[in-house]
């Protein structure tokens, strides 16, 4: 059955190239609005809190301040509507996903740089 499933996903598909980022990255994702009969991209930056599944079920969570307010935001990897991803800042974070990253604000809210 497994074999059936990954036979399909391999074959209709489709797989978008996109860069390789991980958490504490700070990227912008252009992704397309539809309202009606227009559409428009819109972009949403911020710092990847998680990314979650592998292959075609491949999630990432980004998180962005909105004044005061923490917004978050689930994009799967595989959407038609995703134009294209920018990878900003590298983040230098000890953890693969960083749920604690909600609960500080401020300075302590900040994410060391990677050196390259």
């Amino acid at each position: 059955m497994e074999e059936l499933i990954k036979f399909v996903e391999d074959e209709f598909v489709t797989k978008n190239e996109f860069p390789e980022f991980g958490a504490g990255d700070t990227i912008t994702v252009y992704y397309e609005i539809r309202e009606g009969e227009k559409t428009r991209t819109q972009f949403f930056r911020g710092v990847v809190i998680q990314v979650k599944g592998t292959g075609t079920t491949k999630t990432f969570t980004i998180r962005k301040m909105s004044g005061t307010i923490g917004v978050e935001r689930i994009f799967p990897l595989n959407m038609p509507a995703l134009q294209k991803i920018e990878i900003n800042k590298k983040g230098s974070v000890r953890r693969a996903r960083i749920y604690y990253f909600r609960g500080l604000t401020g300075k302590k809210a900040r994410i060391k740089e990677k050196r390259s």
